[in-house]
């Protein structure tokens, strides 16, 4: 993990700490999407401050406990997420379903942090249809680049399966040939 960021290197370890945990406990482990899912892509090029999940949100919340995590409380305080004493990176459930089930979690891939621990997170095909999916719904501009950026950094990708979420994320407004420059 040494491509990263020191403080996302280091909450990705914990991150896969908890991960281990619910897994342990034969809870399904939590999927990373988002922000950190970008930054995990992008070496970092692309800097996120939150860790978004998709989980079972009780037993995500008691394993953050568990390794030290507490809820933010306080004036000026968000306390959607969760911090750990630690870092500078929340970490907040964000949904229960990965892309509402339309993402193939057969296509979910399994991460080794530095630690020897592993996470899940989403895959690079579904996290730049999402991206392009909040393009075009036009309150979120800057995904584009973000989306293009993925897509020009990642390799092996599955195309016809990218093209056909992309499509399915924004209405038939665009595909895989609006990531091109």
């Amino acid at each position: 993990m040494s491509d990263y960021r020191p403080e996302f290197a280091a909450a990705l370890e914990i991150f896969a700490t908890v991960s281990e945990h619910m897994d342990a406990q034969g809870i399904r482990p939590p999927i990373l999407v988002g922000g950190a899912a970008a930054e995990l892509y992008s070496g970092s090029t692309l800097a996120t401050g939150d860790f978004d999940v998709i989980a079972r949100q009780d037993a995500f919340e008691a394993a953050l406990r568990a390794h030290g995590f507490v809820r933010p409380s306080g004036p000026g305080m968000l306390t959607r997420g969760w911090i750990h004493p630690d870092l500078q990176l929340g970490f907040e459930v964000v949904g229960s379903t990965l892309l509402d089930g339309l993402a193939d979690l057969d296509r979910v891939r399994l991460f080794d942090a530095a630690n020897g621990a592993q996470f899940l997170t989403i895959a690079p095909e579904d996290l730049i249809a999402d991206r392009m999916g909040q393009y075009a719904s036009g309150s979120a501009p800057e995904m584009l680049e973000q989306a293009r950026i993925l897509f020009g950094l990642s390799k092996d990708l599955d195309l016809h399966y990218m093209e056909r979420r992309i499509r399915e994320e924004t209405g038939n407004d665009f595909g895989v040939s609006d990531l091109q420059i």
